[in-house]
């Protein structure tokens, strides 16, 4: 993943990813205080949040990611971000499709690389849910 210059463009590129079925856990922060809840899971440590990811990119195929809100505001070193996504994708060990319409929100801090003084934007919190009426 070569360095973004905005929060916005991690987003961007982490949806492209997703579709393109590229490594997903570069995008998140190597840490036990990272977080990602996904749709069924609760992922707690940067290690478990890239075991996921590993496996997800194993088991699915056929990603369609459709961002239809994002908003990112980005602080002193850290960005906000929210977003409605129609995501589906095909389980490959069974071939049955999936489809959600999604709200996603989550946590940036900006990471510098101190030998090239490049910068670089990562999750510490990921949270997608997929709403249902009551």
């Amino acid at each position: 993943m070569p360095p973004s210059a905005s929060p916005e463009a991690v987003v961007r590129d982490y949806y492209d990813a997703l579709r393109d079925n590229e490594p997903l856990a570069p995008y998140f922060l190597a840490d036990e205080s990272t977080v990602k809840f996904g749709i069924s899971e609760s992922l707690f440590g940067g290690d478990d949040v890239a075991a996921a990811l590993a496996e997800q990119r194993e088991t699915t195929a056929e990603w369609h990611v459709q961002s239809r809100n994002l908003v990112v505001t980005e602080r002193n070193g850290f960005a906000t971000v929210a977003d409605e996504v129609t995501m589906a994708w095909t389980d490959v060990t069974t071939g049955e499709r999936h489809r959600f319409d999604s709200r996603w929100s989550g946590t940036l801090v900006e990471v510098s690389d101190d030998d090239s003084s490049a910068s670089d934007w990562q999750f510490v919190t990921m949270h997608v849910s997929a709403p249902h009426e009551l």
